[in-house]
């Protein structure tokens, strides 16, 4: 008598991140194997005529392909998922998939550059016009509104500067204007924030960041509600879009352990965080996460927890004094990601259309990793001192 499969649904997340995707894996092993293949062989003439079987061609779906997609819309807790090649192309697929020449979108002001620069560009080259909005806009969005806007983008927190958007207000205005919401759920990597709870149709997620967790691997997904998976599927399927058999692997060895990773992630940054913010050379963290701090609020109403990701604006300093900082950081290292085990410390300017950002002093997005923070914290002291040190 074989042992009965879990009801998953009525599990715990933490539980449901474990399971996940292991129903297609065979002959007893835990984890399902990984399909390198093009061609599907069929055994009739028939069977090819009205390509009955499950499997029909590599770029349409493998075992290993269905059990990350399946595990991925477990987590984000939507109708079907897709993968992609990368964080950037699961968004320009997707924005794809619901515009065409003539309409008008809705972009959050403090979204992804990347995704900034593909609107700017080749959106506008194909006769698509966006509009960027104050991601504190709420439920004023509704007069940003206009008959021919088909999507509203989200992404919460902002990327850089932390702001948190009431995702569930603007939603609801966006519905009523008969357009759909797409969010940026990376930072909560779909685990911390469930954006279908809160109106989205389209959860988009860098999977490269949480999902990934070992900065090995590039990966995109796109989870859709049931009323935007076939107009999406069929955008996917007629891009050829297909990600790579060992990333897909790879994100699902991390997803079984997101539940840990992202707790140690805040509790690091958290402490990290904290300490910060008591520096003398800080202005402010900009971690909702934290007591007090900008968006907190709306953070702790919306989400389950936080990331290890945040920013600091530290007050004015010379440039040169800025680079010495980074400079004698040793543990963090400098690099265009996060999400990974290892810590990260990069200089940003925000660019921005519809708000303005004012503040004087240099900022820096930090990625808190799997490190003791203690160890980060003394790094950080030699980082201040090196800034102390310079005109």
């Amino acid at each position: 008598m074989s042992k009965s499969k879990p009801d998953l649904s009525r599990l715990d997340p933490a539980t449901r991140l474990v399971a996940a995707g292991r129903d297609y894996a065979e002959h007893g092993f835990v984890n399902p194997a990984v399909y390198h293949g093009s061609t599907v062989l069929f055994p009739t003439a028939q069977s090819l005529h009205d390509r009955s079987q499950t499997y029909v061609y590599g770029r349409r779906g493998t075992p290993t392909s269905r059990a990350v997609e399946e595990a991925v819309a477990l987590v984000e807790g939507g109708h079907n998922a897709k993968m992609l090649p990368s964080g950037l192309s699961a968004i320009s697929t997707a924005l794809l998939a619901f515009l065409k020449s003539g309409d008008h979108l809705l972009m959050v002001d403090t979204v992804y550059q990347p995704a900034r620069h593909f609107c700017d560009g080749l959106l506008k080259g194909l006769g698509i016009e966006t509009t960027y909005y104050d991601p504190l806009v709420g439920r004023a969005i509704a007069a940003l509104v206009r008959p021919n806007t088909r999507v509203v983008y989200c992404e919460s927190p902002g990327s850089q500067t932390m702001e948190v958007q009431d995702i569930s207000a603007i939603a609801d205005a966006a519905h009523r204007a008969g357009a759909i919401v797409m969010i940026d759920n990376t930072w909560s990597a779909g685990h911390y924030f469930k954006a279908f709870d809160h109106g989205c149709d389209i959860s988009i997620q860098a999977g490269t960041k949480y999902l990934v967790g070992h900065s090995d691997a590039m990966m995109g997904t796109v989870t859709c509600n049931a009323e935007t998976w076939p107009a999406f599927k069929e955008a996917y399927e007629s891009m050829g879009q297909f990600a790579g058999a060992d990333d897909m692997y790879l994100t699902l060895r991390g997803i079984h352990t997101l539940d840990v990773r992202l707790e140690r992630h805040m509790k690091n940054a958290c402490k990290v965080a904290e300490w910060l913010r008591g520096r003398d050379e800080v202005e402010t963290v900009l971690y909702p996460a934290l007591s007090n701090a900008p968006g907190h609020a709306l953070w702790k109403r919306d989400f389950k927890g936080a990331s290890g990701l945040f920013s600091v604006v530290l007050k004015p300093c010379s440039g040169i004094a800025a680079d010495a900082f980074l400079d004698r950081l040793s543990l963090f290292g400098m690099g265009w990601s996060w999400g990974g085990f290892e810590s990260l410390a990069i200089p940003f300017r925000p660019q921005r259309s519809a708000t303005a950002w004012t503040a004087p002093g240099p900022c820096f997005r930090f990625h808190i990793g799997l490190e003791s923070p203690d160890d980060l914290i003394s790094d950080l002291g030699e980082g201040f001192a090196a800034l102390r040190s310079q005109p």
